[in-house]
Parts: structure tokens; sequence; C-alpha cells
């Protein structure tokens, strides 16, 4: 039932990315924040349910402010914190910190503890990156290991420990997320912020031609132009 629940939010969460308005795309995210709190209303208890309702809440909270007004993805990192909602923020950090208390917990409140480090109060970035990377290695170690958790623990390694590690860790997923836009994106931000512009450039084409959805592809072409 989670996992089914959580398709359903993001099914609704990336077609938000092409069309920010759309009825249908914001009616299955807040359907399925509607069904979690079901679960969670009938297994108060469960932690990992409580673990998914704080994740989607978490995501959620952000919806307003992942498009800008040229219609270009918006990057956490760079999003309008007064676009968010604070309320919804509150209440799943706040499941976050209740989950553990209640039992073992599982995957999905080791992404939405990985969430709750990115809305968080603001502090230096690399102990909030540290904490991320030891996040993605218990994510790993109970889920085992998969090449997007992969990549998204190389991210966290770049920014934590610089750009030199996140390309060893990096460079030998390409095999298998050739075709994944975001490894591209990826790729490109460590290059470039190693020096190599002429990488950064062929991977910011590749992750372009590859874009998932037209805000990805505007956000991704606004990067490739600041190189220049």
């Amino acid at each position: 039932m989670l996992a089914t629940v959580y398709l359903v939010f993001n099914a609704g969460y990336d077609a938000v990315a092409d069309s920010p308005w759309s009825r249908a795309a914001n009616g299955l995210c807040d359907e399925a924040i509607r069904l979690v709190r079901l679960l969670h209303f009938e297994m108060p208890k469960e932690p990992e349910v409580t673990g998914l309702l704080a994740l989607l809440l978490l995501h959620d909270a952000r919806r307003a402010a992942r498009i800008n007004d040229d219609g270009e993805l918006v990057l956490l990192d760079d999003q309008d914190r007064t676009r968010w909602d604070h309320d919804q923020i509150a209440e799943g950090l706040g499941l976050v910190d209740r989950a553990p208390q209640l039992g073992p917990v599982g995957q999905y409140w080791l992404q939405a503890a990985i969430a709750a480090e990115h809305v968080g109060p603001t502090e230096p970035t690399s102990r909030k990156w540290s904490r991320i990377c030891t996040l993605y290695d218990r994510y790993i170690e109970h889920t085992g290991p998969s090449p997007v958790v992969e990549l998204n623990r190389a991210i966290a390694v770049s920014m934590a420990y610089g750009p030199e590690p996140a390309l060893i860790l990096l460079e030998p997923l390409g095999h298998r997320l050739q075709s994944y836009s975001y490894y591209h994106a990826a790729l490109a931000d460590v290059r470039s912020r190693f020096g190599d512009r002429p990488g950064a450039e062929t991977a910011y084409r590749t992750a372009i031609e590859l874009a998932p959805s037209e805000a990805s592809r505007r956000s991704l072409t606004r990067a490739l132009e600041q190189l220049g």
C-alpha cells in the first residue's frame, strides 16, 4: 500500500513540473497525501506509515516554488522559501522526529530524514551534506545499492567533500545511467566545479537531450548558458 501511494504522489509531482497549474497533476499529489493520512489514522504507531506521511508532506510543501515564472525547474537550494508551506513542513518535521520512537524505521523514514535536512533551518552547508551522506549510507544498507540512490549519494558527497571524490563515484555509474538526464546534469555540475568546462558542456548537452520535461530542459539550458 505504501509503495502504491508513493507512486501516485510521484506521478503527480513529476507532472506538476510540466504543468504547474494542472488540476489532474496537483490532484494526484493531494489524493496521495489524503490516502497516507488515512493509513496513518488507522496505524498511528507504524513507523514507516509515519515516515511516508512525513516524506510526502516535506516534498509537497515545496510544490509552489519548484517552477519559476519562466517555466524553469528551480533547484531546491535556489527556491524561494517564502513560497513553501511552512505549516506542512512543521508537521513533516515533527513526524520525522516521532517515527523512530515507534519502532525500527525503513526506507520511507530515511528518505523523509533526507528531505528534512533540506528544508530545515539553514546552517553550514558541509555539515548538512555530511549528515545527508550518512543517511544515504543507511538507505543503501537498508535497501541494497541502486544506481539512482548511488547518484544521489555522489551528489551529496560533492557538496560535503568537493568535486574530486564525487567524480570518482559518478563515473562508474555512467554505463547504468546513460539515458538518465539527471545523471548527466550531476556530472556536468561536478565537472564544472572541477574546472573541466568542455566536459561540463558535453554533459549538459546530453542532459538537455534526455530531459524528461520542458521545465527541466529550460533549467538545464540556463545552466549551460551560465558556463559561458
